[in-house]
């Protein structure tokens, strides 16, 4: 029998191809059989002075540790934000240690005026905020020339950089170069002056945004302020005790070499028909109170003040000290008179004044007012050259007059204050306004002028600025020498102007010296003149009765006073006694106040010996009469009462002066007494008079 085929074959055992091994939880796993062992065992080598600390050990480091080379290194880097961070570790190194400044100064400058082109407007200010603050005042007395010639090649490579921002920044870095430099104008005046009235130019183009084009404006009336220039001034240098700020006097830092005065002219002309253009484009503003913002405003006063200094500069220039009332080069005062003369009178001064056509704020009133004085600043110091209508003429004589007499200041709030600062400026023109003006206009201008001579501060500048002013009229000399003192309106007002002066001494009283010293040097004035002018001589004598107070009052309960002369300094007590020898007739009753005033415990003995000796001098001229003089010395002498107890000396005031001073003055009276006539006689009448 046959075997099946299917029950032949043996059956194969079933089994598990991938076991599946139970895990126990929080059992670790054991590495598997094919892992590769990636330790690696070596030993360490050690290298001496291997430490970054111990190679700086010794070095001056900012606060993040960089050293002075590691930081002028990063200032090249192409990450802006490092180049700032280098800037800014370069600042808090030097104020740590300002040594390195001093030591490592040259070779700052050379790194760090590559910045002055970045790309980067964070790094440019970064970079200006650092020569601002550290780099130039901790380098101002150094050598100024190579200071200068380090950085202006890279200055005038960023004013003419494709970037309008890069150009106007050139600018801003050359402004703050010239405030520690002034000299650097000077040497590269030519290019400068080119490069303002380019980007002025084309301000329509590139500066839209007016804050970049005062930025500009700024810097270009700081380089034109710097022109050595003698400016119209109020009195003459020796006798102005006056600060020389306040009056607008500058005395600028000239260098030994320049671009020379032709150069300077030639473009300084083309730079005012630039800036006539930009003042021109900007008077819509100027008549719609909506366009005029304060950006606009600063703008247009910052064109008109370089106008005013370019002006100035042109007819009061000066070039080694000498003084150029016409320009020195040739040819030019032939533009002056043509191209430069017609454009002001056409583009500002036709335009004159500034007003607008609808109703303005105070702020706005008082913005327009200064555009105004300075653009009649600007007017008469052309006047000679631009021979202007009789109608324009009469349109500033008009303001000037408002001016002084205060009727365009507009509120009542520190109205003398903004007057005076408007008045100021004008003043030094009135008397040579006068001197030539029409008779109507003479009266108009005198009783304007007196106004604000009497209505301002004892104190203030405008009161100095008036004295000077006064002492031009009363005694004229050089151009002014032509005005008529005889003039029945000058003679008005001189009177009012000498009784003035004794009255602002005792409003001035010992509070303020150095306007006391000016009231009493033109009171000195007057007095000397006084010997060649009968009137003059009539209104100084009338001045000796207020003048009494100055010295010595007696109160009505009979208490003693002793006046400003005794606290005032020794300049304005001899000032004050040269005063008496040019009265003609010295009145009792003020010899009775200066003899009073000599008892003054306070007095110095030299001063008391002045007053004597000048009365003396007045007494031989016939000032005095002899028995108001001996009268005089009598007082002196019987106030003073010698003690015999302790040889000392009891004056009225029961103070006890030093002995040998009182033998000295009766020393000084009896030489002087002596001088008159027999001494015996002298005496006698001295007894009567003392016992008496």
């Amino acid at each position: 029998m046959v075997r099946s085929k299917a029950a032949s074959k043996k059956q194969k055992k079933s089994g598990i191809d991938f076991k599946k091994i139970k895990r126990k939880i929080g059992r670790k796993l054991p590495p598997p059989k094919n892992a590769t062992n990636t330790e690696i065992k070596s030993k360490a080598i050690i290298l001496p002075e291997q430490s970054v600390a111990s190679e700086k050990a010794g070095l001056a480091v900012n606060k993040k540790g960089l050293t002075l080379k590691e930081l002028l290194q990063q200032t090249s880097h192409h990450n802006a934000k490092i180049r700032k961070g280098a800037l800014v570790g370069i600042r808090d190194l030097f104020m740590k240690y300002p040594a390195e400044l001093r030591l490592h100064r040259y070779t700052v400058i050379e790194k760090l005026r590559e910045r002055i082109d970045d790309g980067d407007k964070v790094v440019r200010e970064t970079l200006y905020q650092l020569l601002k603050s550290v780099i130039f005042p901790g380098c101002k007395e150094e050598n100024q020339g190579l200071f200068i010639s380090l950085l202006m090649g890279y200055i005038f490579n960023a004013m003419i950089h494709l970037s309008i921002d890069v150009r106007m920044m050139a600018f801003k870095f050359f402004e703050l170069l010239v405030e520690y430099y002034p000299s650097s104008f000077f040497l590269h005046a030519d290019k400068i002056l080119q490069n303002y009235a380019e980007i002025l130019q084309k301000n329509q183009f590139y500066l839209q945004d007016k804050g970049k084009l005062k930025n500009a404006l700024t810097g270009l009336v700081q380089c034109l302020s710097l022109l050595p220039c003698n400016k119209r001034g109020i009195g003459s240098s020796d006798n102005n005790v006056v600060d020389d700020g306040m009056l607008h006097a500058f005395e600028p830092h000239v260098p030994t070499e320049s671009a020379g005065a032709c150069v300077i002219i030639k473009n300084l002309e083309d730079l005012v028909l630039v800036l006539l253009n930009c003042f021109q484009e900007f008077m819509p503003a100027v008549h719609d109170v909506n366009l005029l913002n304060i950006q606009i405003y600063d703008c247009i006063l910052y064109i008109v003040r370089s106008i005013h200094l370019a002006v100035q500069y042109f007819f009061y220039g000066s070039e080694n000290g000498k003084v150029e009332s016409h320009s020195p080069c040739k040819g030019s005062d032939t533009r002056l008179e043509g191209t430069i003369s017609s454009a002001l009178l056409k583009k500002l001064l036709s335009v004159f004044p500034l007003n607008p056509l609808h109703h303005i704020s105070e702020k706005d009133h008082d913005r327009l007012l200064t555009l105004n004085v300075i653009i009649t600043e600007i007017f008469l110091h052309s006047i000679k050259c631009i021979n202007p209508p009789i109608a324009i003429l009469e349109t500033f004589l008009e303001f000037i007059e408002s001016v002084m007499l205060g009727k365009i200041v507009s509120g009542t709030h520190s109205r003398k204050v903004v007057r005076e600062k408007h008045v100021l400026p004008l003043l030094p023109f009135i008397p040579e306004l006068i001197a030539q003006a029409e008779n109507t206009w003479k009266f108009r201008l005198l009783e304007a002028f007196t106004h604000a001579f009497k209505d301002c501060h004892p104190e203030s500048s405008l009161k100095l600025a008036c004295l000077h002013v006064v002492e031009e009229l009363i005694i004229p000399t050089g151009e002014l020498s032509c005005i008529d003192t005889s003039f029945p309106e000058i003679v008005e007002h001189r009177v009012a102007w000498i009784r003035e002066l004794p009255l602002l001494l005792i409003l001035l009283g010992d509070n303020y010296p150095s306007c006391s010293e000016v009231v009493l040097r033109l009171l000195l004035h007057v007095g000397q003149a006084s010997f060649l002018n009968s009137a003059l001589k009539w209104e100084y004598d009338n001045t000796q009765h207020p003048l009494q107070e100055f010295y010595h009052t007696s109160s009505a309960e009979g208490n003693k006073c002793y006046g400003p002369f005794t606290r005032l300094p020794k300049k304005c007590q001899e000032l004050s006694i040269c005063c008496l020898y040019y009265f003609s007739y010295l009145d009792p009753l003020l010899l009775k106040s200066l003899a009073s005033c000599c008892l003054c415990p306070e007095l110095q003995p030299e001063t008391v010996f002045r007053i004597i000796e000048v009365l003396h001098s007045a007494y031989k001229v016939g000032h005095i009469q002899i028995a108001d003089y001996i009268s005089f010395c009598a007082t002196l002498l019987s106030c003073f009462k010698v003690s015999a107890e302790n040889g000392s000396v009891d004056a009225e005031s029961n103070k006890l002066p030093n002995y040998e001073t009182l033998k000295s003055i009766n020393k000084v009276i009896y030489s002087c007494l002596s001088q008159i006539g027999d001494s015996s006689l002298i005496k006698q009448t001295l007894e009567k008079v003392i016992v008496n």
